[in-house]
């Protein structure tokens, strides 16, 4: 535990800071009914001090449930009082442990950045057939090509995703920025500034990374498709032995 101070009306103020799972706890048990305890009624300088930790995961569930897009762990600290992004994870962890627990059909997951209530993956072929739901997005095998180069190589401009494909890739961007898959982020400094072309949050969504820093590691690939071939080839030489 660690101590700072503020300025409030030209006085000093000690400010107490927790690290988040002592302060979710304290929250707790400060909660519990103890005999003689009575509440101070005085003013409080954060919404989380005013509430009960149930009352405030109970807020935190109600705000997820109405959002439309993932909202940070940051903006929700400041929105709903908690005193960091680390405690509101925390709180996530013990609603989602009581989904779990009760097989509910959703989770609070950690997507494109920020955090959304989804439902668990083995309902979304039956939720597609309500019509309630989009429906999966078809990518040419050309697009996810060029989807892939710009994810691992961004920014990246057009004249390297042709080299790198061999072929002209206008048609391609032009649907990706259309499905808001990639869009441009500047320009580069090279003759003629070109644009230069990155993925958006809607790839993210799409493909359940948090961020782009959770793609596979592109030497892994590699890594495991040579251990495949080699697989191969060595049953290939058993089997031709054998015979």
């Amino acid at each position: 535990m660690d101590y700072s101070t503020r300025s409030v009306a030209g006085r000093q103020k000690v400010i107490r800071r927790e690290a988040p799972v002592a302060w979710w706890k304290r929250r707790k048990e400060d909660s519990s009914p103890k005999s003689g305890d009575q509440k101070s009624g005085g003013p409080s300088d954060a919404l989380a001090d005013r509430m009960e930790p149930s009352e405030q995961l109970r807020l935190l569930e109600a705000v997820l449930m109405v959002v439309n897009e993932p909202i940070s762990a940051r903006h929700l600290a400041g929105l709903l009082g908690f005193p960091d992004p680390t405690a509101v994870r925390t709180a996530v962890i013990e609603l989602n442990g009581r989904y779990d627990q009760a097989a509910r059909a959703y989770r609070i997951e950690e997507v494109a950045g920020g955090l959304q209530i989804l439902t668990r993956k083995q309902f979304a072929l039956w939720l597609r057939r309500t019509g309630s739901v989009p429906t999966e997005q078809i990518l040419s095998s050309g697009m996810l090509e060029t989807l892939a180069i710009i994810a691992y190589r961004q920014p990246v401009v057009r004249a390297e995703l042709e080299a790198i494909r061999g072929v002209g890739c206008d048609e391609v961007l032009r649907q990706l920025i259309q499905r808001d898959f990639v869009r441009v982020c500047g320009r580069d400094e090279d003759l003629g500034r070109p644009f230069l072309y990155e993925t958006t949050k809607t790839f993210l969504k799409v493909f359940g990374l948090q961020s782009i820093e959770n793609l596979p590691r592109f030497q892994k690939i590699l890594q495991a498709e040579s251990e495949i071939a080699s697989r191969i080839r060595n049953t290939l030489t058993d089997q031709a032995s054998e015979s």
